[in-house]
């Protein structure tokens, strides 16, 4: 083989190798697997300056939109003023039922006390014939058994207070006297106390105990 053959046949055989390295038809998209951009004049289904621009609404169809709002406002609108009312009426119902209650509470009171006032005149009327001092005591004292077994009924207790250590918040002290008692009890009452369901009602007007004066 001579020189200018083989030299022909090394060519020929770059050649080969030169075209089996590249691609045999251009790839849409690069090797890193990124997209490849649109060519000019090119847009995509995807880009926002594809859509087209919304048609105004004509006048029927922004009419029937404005009679659908005026007719949701005029139905809130009603039910706002049900609720009002239906608020209104529970308040007045309301109110009546405390005012029942109340009523009712003060004439079971009433029926409980009338009668100690019943008892109470006639023993007046007695003491007026000339009923005995004796007969009158035992009257007036039947009556005041009747008043506390009315108190009771109600729920209605005495406050304990002579022989009683004072408590200020059951006794209100208005005098105070010498007395051999230790001091701050209680040795007198002038106006019992009263306790309503475990709550006080008024608290009982007493006179406490204090040390003898020390004569020199």
């Amino acid at each position: 083989m001579s020189d200018s053959e083989s030299k022909q046949r090394d060519a020929q055989a770059g050649a080969n190798s030169e075209d089996n390295w590249r691609p045999s038809s251009p790839s849409p998209e690069p090797s890193t697997g990124q997209a490849v951009p649109p060519e000019a004049g090119q847009v995509s289904p995807a880009d926002p300056g594809s859509a087209q621009p919304r048609e105004p609404k004509s006048p029927e169809a922004l009419r029937a939109e404005l009679e659908q709002s005026q007719a949701e406002a005029t139905k809130l609108r009603e039910q706002l003023l049900r609720t009002a009312a239906d608020y209104d009426n529970f308040r007045k119902r309301s109110r009546r039922d405390i005012e029942d209650a109340q009523r009712k509470s003060i004439e079971r009171v009433l029926l409980e006390v009338l009668p100690v006032g019943d008892n109470l005149e006639r023993a007046v009327q007695a003491a007026e014939q000339g009923g005995d001092a004796k007969s009158v005591v035992e009257g007036v004292s039947m009556v005041l058994r009747f008043f506390e077994d009315a108190l009771n009924r109600l729920g209605v207790e005495r406050v304990p207070s002579v022989g009683q250590a004072f408590d200020p918040g059951l006794h209100e002290a208005v005098q105070q006297v010498e007395s051999e008692q230790p001091p701050g009890t209680v040795v007198s009452e002038m106006t019992p106390g009263y306790r309503v369901q475990g709550k006080l009602l008024r608290p009982a007007m007493v006179a406490v105990a204090r040390k003898p004066a020390v004569v020199h």
